[in-house]
């Protein structure tokens, strides 16, 4: 696939991103976005870490297998992107987006 100066692909496959976000919306009834990273607070080591979020911005309980399986894909989807920074994906618009980039546009 060609891509454009910025290295970004000249026609990048959201249809991929969208069954992404559909597949989770399935698995995770309620969910509007899930923040992932290799960095968990609780371990020492990289370790995949997923926080998700209803519409309300309220954290959701779930089961490790399911966070650490939402991580997963997520990444497996966005494998060039920096995962020791938070990225936090948007499942009504399938997007994705380095979280303190979101915090730093709310500061402003």
């Amino acid at each position: 696939m060609l891509a454009m100066p910025s290295g970004t692909p000249a026609c990048p496959d959201t249809g991929r991103q969208r069954r992404l976000a559909a597949q989770l919306a399935d698995m995770i009834p309620g969910a509007a976005t899930i923040r992932g990273s290799l960095t968990d607070p609780k371990q020492t080591w990289p370790y995949l870490h997923a926080v998700v979020k209803d519409e309300a911005g309220r954290p959701m309980e779930l089961g490790r297998t399911t966070a650490r399986v939402a991580a997963r894909w997520i990444l497996r989807v966005w494998p060039e992107g920096d995962w020791t920074r938070p990225h936090t994906f948007d499942l009504a618009e399938a997007t994705l987006t380095r979280s303190d980039l979101i915090t730093a546009s709310r500061g402003r």
